[in-house]
């Protein structure tokens, strides 16, 4: 009796071609396109801001400013990239954000320093991502409702605790951060934190069984709990994560504003989960890519600063960013339809 053998199958659980490439060089080639194409993008922006703006947008100083910025949303959006790559969403972290800055910034904080300063905000964080986990994992609450009910709690305690005012910071070494004399040969301390964050971020997301776990609860998550994964608990812990990267990105704009605001954070939804789109993460979750989401947040950070210099009005600044999130989705399901 003749045995059929199966053909083998790529990474989307089609038949590969049996004299073509491995799967796992298809799917590189692809993110190499995609990387050499943000690449591409964000080169021109720069040239477009070096032709407009000569001696202000190529100015080392100027340039400091735009990584420096990029730096707050870019630790939101790591965090992000993991929640999406698993099938959910989280709209709380603007306001989480907020909510840690001005809890760090209390004057009863302020007393235990620089350290406690640190802690509350990434507990603050933790602890909200911890909520958001629990009513998504446990509570069977859709995460989109979850973290919209999280956006308006978290808003509204930020406020409460601010009473609308601006809560000085008066911690010296938490002021140094943002000061030249504390850059490590020309690169802000906050650009470190942000480039540390992206390189665990992608070592987690590419390279140990958690990663693998979150892709493949954004894939198919009945599949992955027949697989053993506890879902539940993955998604806990995804939400936990996000929420510390909230809390880290919290005390970065701290040291940036030198002040803790119930504004703080306004729309880093909405910036976060664009940046990661452009970058190639599927909104459907099962794939995602941290560098992608970084060169997303760079983009986003140039954009913001060329229509600064250029004093171009706001509104036409979101209608570019809108035209480069549809333009993304477009090609993500022309790439989608064509694999």
């Amino acid at each position: 009796m003749t045995q059929h053998v199966s053909p083998p199958r790529d990474g989307t659980g089609k038949a590969a071609p049996l004299d073509g490439p491995p799967a796992w060089r298809v799917r590189l080639g692809r993110a190499d396109v995609r990387t050499l194409t943000l690449l591409g993008v964000l080169a021109v922006l720069v040239l477009i801001g070096g032709i407009t703006q000569p001696d202000s947008f190529l100015d080392t100083h100027n340039l400091q400013l735009v990584l420096t910025q990029a730096s707050v949303i870019g630790v939101v959006t790591v965090g992000m990239t993991f929640v999406i790559v698993s099938g959910g969403i989280d709209l709380s972290v603007g306001a989480i954000v907020a909510l840690s800055s001005v809890w760090a910034t209390t004057v009863a904080t302020q007393e235990y320093g620089f350290a406690g300063i640190l802690f509350t905000a990434i507990v603050v964080g933790v602890g909200c991502g911890l909520v958001n986990g629990l009513l998504i994992s446990f509570g069977g609450m859709v995460p989109f409702i979850a973290t919209l009910a999280m956006l308006a709690s978290a808003r509204g305690l930020a406020l409460q605790i601010t009473d609308g005012r601006t809560q000085v910071v008066t911690v010296p070494s938490v002021l140094d951060l943002a000061e030249r004399d504390s850059y490590v040969l020309g690169i802000p301390p906050l650009v470190l934190v942000f480039a540390a964050v992206t390189v665990v971020g992608w070592l987690v997301l590419n390279r140990t069984t958690f990663g693998r776990r979150t892709v493949a609860v954004g894939g198919n998550a009945e599949a992955a709990r027949l697989a053993g994964i506890d879902v539940r608990r993955q998604r806990l812990y995804l939400y936990l994560l996000s929420g510390l990267c909230c809390g880290i990105a919290a005390f970065l704009l701290i040291a940036l504003a030198g002040s803790g605001q119930n504004t703080n954070g306004n729309l880093y939804e909405l910036d976060a989960i664009a940046a990661a789109i452009i970058g190639g993460t599927l909104l459907t979750g099962g794939r995602g890519h941290i560098v992608g989401s970084v060169l997303g947040v760079l983009i986003f950070t140039t954009i913001t600063n060329i229509f600064a210099l250029n004093n171009l009005q706001t509104d036409v600044q979101q209608i570019a960013k809108g035209a480069i999130i549809v333009a993304a989705v477009l090609v993500q399901r022309r790439t989608a339809s064509t694999h």
